[in-house]
């Protein structure tokens, strides 16, 4: 049922070659140069096929990768083979279009406390909802079942639902508008924000509005429409996060403490008082799904970008940084593989990314099942002659 790790076989093997560098796309902060990157040849190898809407890709210190798949299944591919049975299939998760299982982090002590996370929408008396769970996995199951949070509002297309630790060991998670933009807005409703929050579900004391009469003390910043893309710049720790537009007006955006990010009032380029503006924005829509800082050694000429899968975009989407400043952009695989969601680096610095095709209404399925494949380098093609561009492409546009 699943083809798993081919990375030799001719119609399972793309190969590229990163050579030069073009003008930004996105309009934000920051200025567009040229400069040219040593080459940066790889290779495309297919993981996992066979697959439901893979949403989230995590690494456990052993070896293993877990993830999630939308319909209500965790996954678990240990030592090159993807187990036939899932470590989890939820039974209260609501699948209505887009929603479904979609966060998962793991505990950073999972090597010691085998800590799990999982964020997934669920249906109640008030409707749609989202609630995050903590599991303990132990001998290939996962048990101990608590809810950690719960009750935030959900809508079939704008749920959130991106989960992660950050450097401080808070659990940061992103929920959407519910298909309510005003409630964005209004520090007393959970929808359109970030939230902060303890590992077990307490709010930490200095969350922005502890002690503020009328607000959610859980909540870090607000304004958002429905943020996917969630990680911590190396060397600064500063969060970035990528979230999706309406019509366009697709974000990409530094987020602080308490800040304003303006939604319904401000989008696109426009501009508010008090409100801050994306670092990017993208219209067309490239709908950014995930977001992943680079750290690893595999693809040296990486390190320190931020990589975004892209549902409409159909691509990975590359952005080159310079602390805050936006040096350019390039999207990598683009229209190959469809529609892509999640991006993740593995231990070993390869990069893995899923596919999304199922998801109405942009475009029919192809193929009728989702992937999950990865990025490795080809040292044969970087040294010699013979390799194939045309695997990335510089996008068109001004950076300000």
């Amino acid at each position: 049922m699943t083809n798993l790790w081919m990375p030799m076989a001719c119609a399972m093997v793309v190969t590229g070659c990163l050579m030069g560098v073009g003008s930004a796309c996105g309009r934000g902060a920051g200025t567009s140069r040229a400069a040219m990157d040593s080459a940066t040849a790889f290779r495309v190898e297919v993981v996992a096929t066979d697959l439901r809407v893979p949403w989230s890709i995590v690494f456990a210190p052993d070896g293993r990768i877990f993830f999630t798949e939308r319909p209500g299944r965790v996954r678990v591919m240990e030592k090159g083979k993807l187990r036939e049975q899932p470590l989890l299939t939820l039974p209260d998760v609501d699948t209505t279009l887009k929603l479904g299982l979609m966060g998962m982090a793991l505990h950073p002590q999972f090597k010691k406390n085998h800590r799990l996370y999982l964020a997934y929408a669920y249906r109640d008396g008030a409707g749609q909802r989202v609630r995050v769970v903590r599991y303990h996995e132990r001998k290939g199951r996962l048990t101990d079942r608590t809810v950690i949070f719960e009750d935030i509002p959900a809508a079939s297309n704008h749920a959130g639902c991106r989960i992660k630790f950050g450097p401080d060991g808070k659990l940061y998670v992103t929920t959407g508008d519910a298909d309510r933009p005003e409630l964005s807005q209004r520090l007393d409703s959970l929808a359109g924000k970030t939230l902060r929050l303890n590992e077990d579900g307490s709010v930490p004391k200095d969350n922005p509005f502890v002690g503020r009469a009328g607000a959610r003390p859980e909540i870090w910043s607000y304004g958002h429409r429905n943020a996917q893309g969630l990680d911590w710049q190396p060397g600064t720790g500063v969060m970035f996060q990528s979230e999706h537009g309406p019509n366009g007006g697709d974000e990409v955006n530094i987020v602080e403490r308490g800040r304003n990010y303006g939604w319904p009032v401000a989008h696109h380029r426009v501009s508010r008082p008090g409100m801050d503006s994306p670092l990017l924005e993208y219209t067309p829509s490239i709908a950014p799904a995930s977001g992943m800082f680079y750290r690893g050694s595999a693809f040296p000429q990486f390190r320190g970008n931020l990589f975004v899968g892209c549902l409409r975009g159909e691509s990975i989407l590359r952005v080159v940084l310079d602390g805050r400043r936006v040096v350019r952009q390039e999207r990598l695989l683009e229209k190959r593989y469809g529609r892509i969601r999640e991006v993740a680096e593995a231990p070993d610095g390869t990069i893995y990314f899923s596919t999304s095709q199922h998801d109405p209404p942009e475009g029919t399925p192809r193929p009728a099942y989702d992937q999950i494949l990865r990025l490795v380098p080809d040292k044969q093609a970087e040294e010699g002659p013979g390799s194939r561009s045309g695997h990335r492409r510089a996008l068109p546009g001004t950076v300000r």
